[in-house]
């Protein structure tokens, strides 16, 4: 029986038998953009519709600190932008292409930053919430099929772009308290924003958290540092959701295997995007945790870039067959497509990953 999306991805998140794999996937925004200037997709459509995608996400919040404040530009070149935004923190952002945000200076640089520019102004404000998005979103999901999940950063990710990695990091040498505040901190805001949006627009199927701990073959943090500073929050924000029985994705890029414990404690269901550039391996981590955690991602996107078929059977072929054994797997790039790859090779990699993935 054919399932719908919903269903698909409710009982893969359970690890209970299903028709097929999951499929999900990012994209940079100038991929679609080439596509679309190619002909392959039409201008503005919407890519779940167009590849058959399980499920639908929707990020409402507004977390920055001053809501009040206009991102300000300090300097604009042909190719860069130099802004400073309601944390007062410093970004460079490219303007010809997709790419990662420079993180070039903070205004909190410690805990006195902290307490007297950002965590003031940190209240449940209903401007920090787009109702309309996430009501259409949802009712766009129901319509479709698709399993709907409220999406938005966890408390890590929140940090960084507050104080930066490096003072963040020393912090937690120097200063574990200040960054267990802030992470506390930002953890009761996001249940006190979902309570209102949930109670007013309804509960999503689920909850995915984007929150990038790890970098190449290291995690930010210890495991110790880890359980100590961070994890309580998770298990306020995380645990707030499991206490409503909604199912919890993790999203994070770079090396995070020593902290999968812990963040199986938090109340986890599905780790993403397991990032293999970085160190990940998605046979490794399925072989020790299939049983009690699903996995999305884990394909190698540079298999995608050589725009070559045999080389893309064969990251499925050595993968798919194994990890979709308990039931618990969702087809996603362990990272986001680029402009790199060709519309029909990401078609292509669909076709066979879903063929790969079915249960007979």
């Amino acid at each position: 029986m054919e399932l719908t999306g919903k269903e698909r991805i409710s009982r893969i998140l359970k690890r209970q038998p299903v028709d097929r794999i999951g499929l999900y996937e990012h994209f940079w925004s100038d991929t679609q953009s080439a596509w679309t200037a190619h002909g392959d997709i039409k201008p503005g459509e919407n890519l779940a519709d167009h590849f058959g995608f399980d499920l639908d996400l929707c990020w409402p919040f507004n977390m920055v600190a001053d809501l009040d404040y206009v991102d300000e530009i300090i300097e604009e070149t042909s190719e860069t932008r130099l802004s400073r935004n309601g944390n007062g923190a410093l970004f460079r952002t490219h303007k010809l292409h997709d790419s990662t945000p420079e993180h070039v200076d903070f205004l909190v640089r410690d805990r006195a930053g902290w307490e007297r520019h950002i965590k003031p102004k940190l209240a449940a404000d209903r401007r920090r919430i787009n109702f309309k998005a996430y009501r259409d979103a949802k009712e766009s999901s129901r319509t479709a099929g698709r399993f709907f999940a409220w999406s938005g950063v966890n408390v890590f990710e929140i940090m960084k772009d507050v104080c930066g990695h490096q003072y963040m990091l020393i912090g937690m040498a120097d200063d574990p308290d200040w960054v267990r505040d802030m992470a506390e901190t930002y953890a009761r805001l996001t249940v006190e924003l979902q309570e209102i949006l949930f109670a007013e627009e309804g509960w999503p199927d689920g909850v995915w958290y984007y929150e990038d701990m790890g970098f190449k073959h290291r995690p930010f943090m210890s495991p110790r540092m880890y359980r100590e500073i961070v994890l309580p929050a998770h298990k306020l924000d995380i645990g707030f959701a499991k206490s409503r029985k909604l199912p919890v994705i993790l999203h994070s890029c770079g090396y995070v295997e020593p902290l999968i414990p812990g963040l199986l404690e938090a109340g986890i269901d599905c780790l993403q995007v397991i990032e293999v550039k970085a160190g990940m391996d998605l046979l490794k981590l399925y072989r020790q945790y299939g049983d009690r955690l699903s996995f999305m991602g884990g394909i190698d996107v540079r298999t995608l870039y050589t725009n070559d078929r045999p080389t893309i059977d064969a990251e499925l072929e050595a993968k798919l067959p194994i990890v979709k054994g308990h039931y618990g797997y969702v087809l996603h790039s362990d990272h986001s497509i680029p402009i790199t790859v060709n519309y029909d090779t990401y078609r292509y990699f669909i076709r066979r990953g879903l063929e790969l993935g079915r249960y007979d």
